[in-house]
């Protein structure tokens, strides 16, 4: 590539919600939560590139991916480039193999992916603080990819308290192909809570005990608008899955197994019953040195 002034590159994990609820409605619109966000080894690879020419390009190999203003990465790279100051240009690529519209973060990961490897490129060490506060102006989960760690999110999202001890879960991952609105979710839930019932520390004291674990308040939506969900879920379930769980505002339904050896032969059987969707074995990566 010509005019490459230095390039960089990042592998971002997609992430579950091991458990997502809602406390209530902000003045400003958003919802607070409590929720147990962890990275999963299904990943996107970006490069990033510093370049002579000024502007940010954006190239993708999924086609329902935007190149432009409205991509989160393309987004980040006009935040980090705004807040150092200089007039250099940025040519992003990205790789997908998280699925798109799934539930699994992969648009906030490419967004912290472009964060961590332009910061690096430009050579600018943008403190800590000060690139927290840059992601969470991007969106409310791209702070956790900035770390990649297991984390209680707090607030919309953005409030992390990191979390050790988690399990390596097995999971296997499915998702049929519809795409639901984030927007429409929460806009369409009815908020009963008071406070958050499942806490870090049920979690370490039974941390196989699904039922006390798996608990998504968004499901009360997506579930009944589609009811296909609620089939994989019972599917994952009768299928020897410990639990099963919708990830975020969905589609993306996740299977907890004992041990990786049964969510791969549960994968082969699911790719036939559930021919037309996306279906992935993977495990919870405890750590940024997880990640392959």
């Amino acid at each position: 590539m010509e005019g490459v002034i230095r390039s960089s590159s990042r592998r971002m994990p997609a992430k579950i919600n091991l458990w997502l609820e809602i406390i209530g409605k902000r003045s400003d619109g958003y919802h607070d939560l409590s929720s147990l966000m962890l990275p999963i080894g299904i990943y996107d690879d970006l490069s990033v590139h510093l370049t002579e020419h000024s502007g940010i390009q954006v190239a993708c190999d999924h086609p329902d991916v935007p190149l432009d203003e409205r991509n989160l990465a393309w987004r980040a790279a006009r935040a980090l480039l705004d807040r150092v100051g200089v007039q250099l240009g940025v040519a992003i690529e990205i790789r997908k193999s998280i699925p798109v519209g799934a539930g699994l973060g992969g648009g906030s990961a490419d967004a912290a992916g472009v964060l961590l490897a332009l910061d690096e490129c430009l050579q600018s060490h943008v403190s800590g603080t000060e690139m927290h506060d840059l992601a969470r102006r991007l969106g409310a989960d791209v702070p956790f990819f900035l770390y990649r760690r297991p984390a209680l999110a707090k607030g919309i999202g953005d409030v992390l308290e990191w979390v050790d001890g988690i399990p390596s879960y097995s999971l296997l991952c499915i998702k049929p192909p519809i795409m639901v609105s984030t927007a429409w979710v929460y806009g369409s839930l009815t908020l009963t809570k008071k406070g958050a019932s499942t806490k870090v520390g049920g979690l370490k004291g039974q941390p196989w005990h699904m039922s006390d674990l798996l608990v998504n308040d968004l499901e009360s939506v997506t579930l009944d608008a589609y009811p296909r969900l609620r089939e994989i879920k019972a599917w994952l379930v009768g299928n020897r899955a410990l639990g099963a769980l919708m990830s975020g505002s969905g589609p993306t339904v996740f299977g907890v197994f004992r041990d990786g050896e049964q969510a791969r032969e549960v994968e082969g059987l699911a790719r036939e019953v559930w021919s037309d969707c996306w279906v992935a074995a993977t495990e919870v990566l405890r750590a940024p040195d997880d990640i392959g």
